[in-house]
């Protein structure tokens, strides 16, 4: 499991390095994507598998299962971690996601998230400002 928050930065050739607590989960492979929100999801390999499976099971007959799976698949990039715990972002995500130097790295469960640093600021900060409703809203799922 991902957990905690983490300050990086992406260096001049668009490697990110991971938090070293996070890279032993990564060994067999990730792959990073466009995620929701305006950041990057990167997944284990084996997660990405998981949810591939999920991705494949939605009707392609629902035009926002198609976009969906368009938008989660079309971005997709396998990635590699080399000795120092660096993974190439390539350029087309990084400008998705906003993400020029300073990132904020966010374990989120079985996936980690990639944020330019002030978007994740000005996310965070919107978030807290409403945790009270959505606690309330999520109360029916079990929460």
């Amino acid at each position: 499991m991902f957990i905690g928050e983490y300050q990086h930065s992406v260096d001049y050739k668009g490697r990110l390095s991971v938090p070293k607590k996070f890279r032993a989960q990564l060994e067999e492979g990730a792959v990073v994507t466009r995620g929701l929100d305006g950041c990057l999801f990167l997944y284990p390999k084996s997660s990405w598998e998981g949810l591939w499976g999920k991705l494949a099971q939605l009707p392609l007959t629902q035009s926002d299962a198609r976009s969906f799976s368009r938008h989660l698949l079309s971005g997709a990039m396998e990635v590699t971690f080399d000795q120092l715990g660096r993974a190439m972002i390539p350029s087309y995500l990084r400008d998705f996601a906003a993400v020029k130097n300073e990132v904020t790295i966010v374990g989120v469960g079985e996936r980690i998230e990639i944020w330019d640093s002030q978007r994740w600021e000005q996310y965070r900060q919107r978030s807290e400002s409403t945790s009270e409703e959505i606690a309330e809203k999520l109360t029916g799922l079990g929460i």
